[in-house]
């Protein structure tokens, strides 16, 4: 099982959320990165899925876990069914890649993709 985690929402670094807490508890931050996808706005949360074009991008932060089996139980309740996790490459800003778990959407969300790919950090 793979020990890294990208994350491009409420569970990123800063979020009062207690998931994000309990990630950070968890895990050793590895950088800012992005994966080849499509970001939406759900309301209080986003959503991303696989990428359709070359050049899209969702951005956020991947995460080296310090106890796999354990974070994911815990972060696969806290997505629940609207989420389904899978693999997929991360890029780091350093230039490293590397295959990490990142929580798409079951399903394809209605409406646009956000342009910047990227989710306003939010406390």
């Amino acid at each position: 099982m793979s020990a890294n985690l990208f994350v491009y929402g409420t569970l990123r670094r800063g979020s009062r959320n207690r998931f994000a807490r309990f990630l950070a508890a968890h895990a050793r931050f590895l950088g800012d990165a992005r994966i080849a996808g499509r970001l939406y706005n759900l309301g209080r949360y986003p959503g991303a899925t696989r990428a359709d074009a070359l050049g899209e991008w969702v951005r956020g932060e991947a995460f080296r876990l310090d106890q796999p089996a354990k974070t994911l139980s815990a972060l696969d309740a806290y997505e629940g069914p609207r989420f389904e996790r899978s693999m997929a490459r991360v890029h780091l800003a350093s230039g490293i890649q590397l295959d990490a778990w990142v929580y798409f959407c079951a399903k394809r969300p209605p409406g646009p993709a956000m342009v910047s790919g990227a989710w306003p950090r939010r406390a």
